[in-house]
């Protein structure tokens, strides 16, 4: 049975809190999801909270099995209320339920490239929100999974969750060094795929080889001409207007949908 909490000054309360802290986040190993859709995408993807938060009064045959699960798997179901959900989250209007999940080993020995013939790469990824609605990209054009290169957003942070729309969870997520990405990466098959304004190649022109790595660079800087130069193929989309450039999730949304249309007419 559901236990209840309704203080602020709760033990549990105060340690879940924190987990909006990416300090506290890497030393507790935990990290929170929010809202009704997110959970269950998890729950299907497999992955139950360690402690599940839901409002006073909330009713849904799909938090009631979110509850029966997570119980059965000995994890802590708590009823509370609106304010303390708000002290949680961090939101004006708090989601009815919040879960407190363990984070995954985001080691690139963990990543099974033939998995998917698509996979995504993000180099200096800033924009929690960016993250997200790629890995939303990913989870929809069916890739394996985004490896993130170099100092990037915390992918659990509650921002990038929140922004990933349950895909989090449906998506493979490594986290690594350009060299130790390199080094992998050239340790089995993989066409790696770099976009820039300074290549040649329309992205329409190319043809895309399986598995594919799509790299992708910093919203304000792009790659690196380094790490260009290691790219297998290098495209650019055409900008007809005033803009030189994409959002960075608009880019790699663009591209692959493109990669994947190439092989479904193939």
């Amino acid at each position: 049975m559901p236990r209840q909490i309704t203080a602020f000054s709760n033990t549990l309360v105060k340690q879940v809190r924190a987990l909006r802290d990416k300090k506290h986040r890497r030393r507790e190993g935990l990290f929170i999801a929010e809202g009704l859709r997110i959970l269950t995408e998890a729950r299907e993807a497999g992955r139950l909270p360690e402690i599940l938060f839901f409002g006073e009064g909330a009713r849904h045959t799909l938090l009631d099995a979110l509850i029966a699960e997570t119980e059965a798997a000995g994890g802590d179901v708590v009823e509370t209320n609106a304010d303390i959900l708000h002290k949680l989250s961090g939101k004006d209007n708090p989601q009815t339920m919040l879960g407190v999940y363990r984070a995954f080993d985001t080691g690139l020995a963990g990543i099974d490239r033939s998995a998917a013939p698509l996979w995504i790469v993000a180099q200096a990824l800033r924009d929690p929100g960016n993250l997200g609605t790629i890995l939303r990209t990913g989870d929809a054009v069916g890739a394996g999974g985004l490896i993130l290169v170099d100092d990037c957003v915390d992918p659990f942070s509650v921002e990038a969750v929140r922004a990933s729309m349950g895909a989090l969870f449906t998506q493979r997520v490594a986290a690594a060094p350009w060299d130790e990405f390199l080094r992998w990466l050239r340790g089995g098959p993989g066409q790696l795929i770099g976009t820039s304004l300074r290549a040649e190649t329309d992205y329409q022109a190319a043809r895309y080889e399986k598995p594919a790595f799509i790299l992708i660079g910093n919203e304000g800087q792009g790659l690196p001409p380094a790490y260009e130069e290691q790219c297998d193929l290098l495209v650019k989309m055409p900008m007809q207007g005033k803009a030189d450039s994409l959002n960075v999730a608009v880019a790699t949304a663009v591209m692959a949908y493109e990669v994947v249309n190439q092989w479904r007419r193939a």
